[in-house]
């Protein structure tokens, strides 16, 4: 195998690529990047047996071929090689290494054969179609903080994508939550998306697909079955397992009848909870907020350091109300509203409260209070 590539094109495929290598792995072909060089194309591809990720570009093919090289080594060389520079890559299969030449440097790396990587074959794609890049990524961005981290509750470690409202008015809707708090955002349903199985994206996938959105005005395919989903978005395409499990019932934790409409400016808010929450010890993080007619008074109290204050005027015509919040959750939410003014809609100390934008925007955020 031999092809020269430019250093620039190659350092942005390969920084796409090389994220899905973990850095220990007990299968030392997973380490490494299969490098495929055929007809002035040069393919790039890496995964850990869940996620794959392949990417295409163009390079000089003097004779095509393919080889495997560890995949972070590769990575840190060609970001140290010098800019602007051609990059010769020549594979002698007999040696087992790949050499790397570029101005006056020249490496050698040890190599694999092709044969032991593995292949996530994806199988029949049920359901297929279309979305632009900048609504996945506004999926993606507004549900993914709610994701649960509990390795028991697999079943939450990941975005649950399915089609959900009526014939009317059907979306495509993207719903995360870990047990303490819910995030859940709707687009309209792409046309072919009809009929898709609901199905629970990963965490590290939807990382992946998230940092892969490089431009919002680009397309982004999606290619779904019961057990796989593909992202294609320009010459990169991500392969990943979905989770196998049922997400549960999150409509019953969505409150119907809070009556108590609290307004509030979305910055002043989120400033507020930010300032008193810096007495909050790191394991309470509790913040209370003491609602009465135009007025909120957020109060952080900590036996081992002191207490803090705050007071806002704000929309609120119902009874006075206290409730409190952990400060860290309450931060998470307001950070996703995307207007000016947040709704909070309450009920009592003890049921969730409801979180929107005063514009909706199909965006709604469910969360559960904390005893203060």
């Amino acid at each position: 195998m031999k092809v020269t590539v430019e250093r620039a094109l190659l350092l942005k495929s390969l920084s796409h690529v090389h994220r899905v290598v973990e850095r220990r792995n007990t299968i030392p072909i997973l380490g490494n990047v299969l490098i495929r060089a055929d007809k002035s194309r040069l393919s790039l591809k890496a995964t850990d047996l869940d996620l794959e990720v392949t990417e295409t570009l163009a390079a000089e093919t003097g004779t095509g071929g393919s080889i495997t090289v560890p995949a972070h080594m590769f990575y840190d060389i060609v970001r140290k090689l010098p800019d602007g520079s051609q990059i010769v890559l020549e594979g002698d299969g007999d040696r087992s290494v790949l050499a790397i030449r570029a101005g006056r440097s020249r490496f050698t790396l040890q190599t694999l054969p092709e044969s032991d990587f593995p292949d996530l074959a994806a199988g029949d794609m049920t359901h297929s179609f279309t979305l632009a890049a900048a609504d996945m990524k506004r999926l993606i961005d507004r549900t993914q903080f709610a994701i649960s981290t509990e390795e028991t509750r697999y079943y939450l470690n990941g975005i649950y994508l399915h089609a959900a409202g009526s014939a009317k008015e059907a979306t495509l809707r993207a719903v995360a939550t870990d047990g303490h708090r819910l995030a859940q955002v709707d687009l309209p349903l792409p046309k072919s998306a009809e009929g898709m199985p609901g199905v629970i994206v990963p965490r590290k996938t939807v990382g992946e697909v998230q940092r892969l959105i490089e431009d919002n005005e680009a397309e982004l395919k999606i290619e779904l079955s019961q057990g796989k989903i593909r992202f294609t978005i320009g010459d990169v395409v991500l392969t990943s397992k979905l989770i196998d499990g049922t997400f549960p019932d999150y409509g019953r934790v969505i409150p119907q009848n809070n009556d108590k409409e609290l307004i509030v400016d979305k910055k002043d808010f989120e400033a507020a909870v930010d300032r008193v929450s810096t007495i909050s010890s790191e394991r309470g993080r509790a913040v209370k907020l003491a609602l009465s007619a135009g007025k909120l008074v957020l109060s952080v109290t900590n036996p081992d350091s002191g207490s803090a204050t705050e007071e806002l005027e704000v929309e609120y015509a119902s009874d006075p109300l206290d409730i409190g919040f952990n400060s860290r959750y309450l931060l998470d939410i307001a950070a996703q509203i995307e207007g000016e003014v947040a709704v909070l809609r309450l009920a009592d100390p003890g049921s969730p409260t409801l979180v929107q934008d005063k514009d909706s925007k199909g965006a709604l955020y469910v969360l559960m209070p904390m005893r203060v």
